[in-house]
């Protein structure tokens, strides 16, 4: 199966600010196929829609195509140009983007999962646990998420840090702080309103959870706490802790269990699609 790129389509535009876009990685033929949204990672002040984790080689959307998917990639604006919630809403367009035109590149706008890594982890998980914005034509929902090592809860990722990591997550010069815009100890509401377990509900979609358990970037007990929090309101989540991996999975030789077993999630949950 051949596999296409459309690069550059512009999903939003905000005032003042550059247009959004995102790439389509789509298949030559076939029926519509469910959506992977991927958001890429980069303490949400580096990084764009060319990236599919640190980690894998060149590649990386085109194999989720050739499993059967359609691929958006998409930029959001980062912290050097606006603070949170501005990356949510830049995801929630993507979104509703994909809906409005789904019948013009064969996606099904039904099925569309959330993949993120670090930074774009905590932006899919928020898509898939604040649902719907209010007054929205097209739904801003998605049917799944799959997480790789992204941050749950600001207020606790400094208490959860192993000894002698090199990052302040309570700096206002921290990844964390730079999208609040300021200290995350004094900007305790910002803190709350950016962190995805604060929006833990029951009938939120599935997730999976996949994180290093030596992560000295973002600590694993960030997704354990969110993965407690989950089962607590009776949402369905799986999850994998990697012995020995670090941020980005650093330290793990063969990335291809961990890449095959999301990719059978996504495949699970959005349900029977053909493959070429």
């Amino acid at each position: 199966m051949n596999v296409r790129v459309v690069k550059g389509v512009e999903y939003a535009s905000v005032l003042g600010f550059r247009p959004l876009l995102l790439d389509l990685h789509l298949p030559s033929s076939g029926p519509e196929r469910p959506v992977i949204l991927f958001i890429h990672g980069g303490a949400w002040r580096s990084g764009d829609r060319t990236r599919g984790g640190p980690a894998f080689e060149d590649g990386f959307f085109e194999r989720l195509v050739l499993a059967g998917f359609a691929v958006a990639s998409v930029d959001y604006r980062l912290s050097g140009e606006a603070i949170f919630p501005a990356q949510l809403d830049d995801v929630k367009a993507a979104v509703r983007w994909l809906r409005r035109h789904a019948s013009e590149h064969g996606l099904d706008g039904r099925r569309i999962v959330a993949w993120g890594e670090s930074a774009g982890a905590h932006l899919a998980s928020l898509l898939g646990l604040t649902g719907d914005s209010a007054g929205d034509e097209e739904s801003s929902a998605v049917a799944a998420v799959i997480d790789w090592y992204g941050p749950a809860d600001f207020t606790t990722m400094q208490a959860q840090m192993p000894p002698g990591a090199g990052i302040e997550h309570d700096s206002p010069e921290s990844p964390e702080g730079r999208l609040i815009g300021g200290r995350v100890s004094e900007l305790h509401d910002a803190a709350i309103a950016a962190s995805p377990i604060g929006y833990v509900r029951p009938g939120a979609p599935p997730f999976q959870i996949k994180h290093g358990v030596d992560d000295k970037i973002v600590p694993c007990a960030q997704s354990e706490q969110l993965a407690t929090a989950l089962r607590t309101a009776g949402v369905s989540v799986d999850t994998e802790w990697i012995e020995g991996a670090d941020h980005v999975w650093t330290g793990v030789t063969d990335l291809r269990a961990i890449f095959n077993d999301s990719v059978a999630f996504a495949k699970k949950v959005t349900g029977p699609d053909g493959e070429d």
